[in-house]
């Protein structure tokens, strides 16, 4: 294999953004929409990290669907009705940002068949990957921060050519929720991971850094996924392929993001990105300043 050729395979230009789950925590307000749908502001949450993945070298990004979740299919492309409506209307600025969210990449939808654990949901796309490495973005997981995590863990990948898992400092007691590494430091924000633990017993985790769904992928881990049967928690879980490849020997770093982790997986979580977010905001930040400012407890 030439340079260009290895240049070519390493680069990173593709992404798998798993987008099957029902949104639980969130009904009655999933129940006909899927949670990626949920408005942070303006836009949809899903669309903050296609704006992500699309501004950090991202040509392709596959959404592993499954049943209930048209509404993000019919979002990411183009509304021939809706932009004649405001062509028609003289309002050139929204069509301008309409037609722009179809353009941020090439879309493509593979169905995940059952809900089998997001490792599963992953492996349905590797026919569309091939063996390049591969951006995956969890649909709750936004980021305030002014270096965006997909192009943090792209940069990341670049450098050290194995898996990368974006990572977050969390409070001890929230460990249980997450996956959770425990790594050898090799910089002041990247880890060699030596475990991966998901959601341990608080007082069993190896640490506080947490897996924040944000990871660069290799033909390594789609090899691993493909071989995996249901374990005992009835499915194909990311976490457990980190684990197997780890005990294997394989090389995995973790990468911790610079930002503030905005997490729209909670109802708090989705509220406070709404906050952060609309400060921002040029339409809404002076109101929103001024209503906080004067919010009666």
């Amino acid at each position: 294999m030439n340079l260009i050729q290895r240049f070519k395979k390493d680069k990173v230009t593709k992404a798998i953004f798993p987008v099957a789950g029902f949104g639980t925590r969130f009904l009655p307000a999933t129940k006909a929409q899927p949670k990626e749908m949920l408005a942070v502001v303006d836009k949809p949450a899903i669309q903050y990290l296609a704006e992500d993945a699309a501004a950090a070298g991202i040509k392709d990004i596959v959404f592993i669907t499954g049943r209930g979740k048209r509404a993000i299919e019919d979002h990411f492309d183009y509304s021939f009705e809706l932009d004649k409506t405001l062509v028609e209307k003289n309002k050139l600025d929204l069509v301008k940002t309409v037609r722009q969210v179809s353009e941020l990449a090439r879309f493509s939808y593979v169905r995940q068949p059952m809900p089998l654990g997001d490792g599963h949901a992953i492996n349905c796309a590797a026919h569309l990957v091939g063996d390049e490495p591969v951006l995956v973005m969890f649909g709750d997981t936004l980021y305030d921060a002014e270096i965006s995590p997909a192009k943090q863990v792209i940069e990341a990948y670049q450098k050290y050519r194995a898996p990368i898992i974006g990572l977050a400092e969390v409070a001890p007691s929230e460990v249980s929720k997450f996956g959770v590494i425990d790594g050898e430091t090799v910089s002041d924000d990247i880890y060699k991971i030596k475990k991966f633990v998901e959601k341990p017993a608080v007082g069993e985790a190896p640490s506080n850094l947490v897996a924040v769904g944000v990871y660069i992928i290799t033909s390594a881990v789609f090899d691993m996924l493909s071989q995996m049967k249901i374990g005992k928690s009835g499915e194909i879980r990311l976490a457990d392929a980190f684990a197997l490849l780890l005990e294997q020997g394989e090389n995995i770093y973790g990468l911790k993001l610079a930002g503030e982790w905005l997490d729209t997986g909670s109802k708090f979580g989705l509220l406070k990105a709404n906050i952060k977010i609309g400060l921002k905001n040029e339409e809404v930040k002076d109101d929103l300043r001024d209503f906080l400012s004067n919010l009666q407890l």
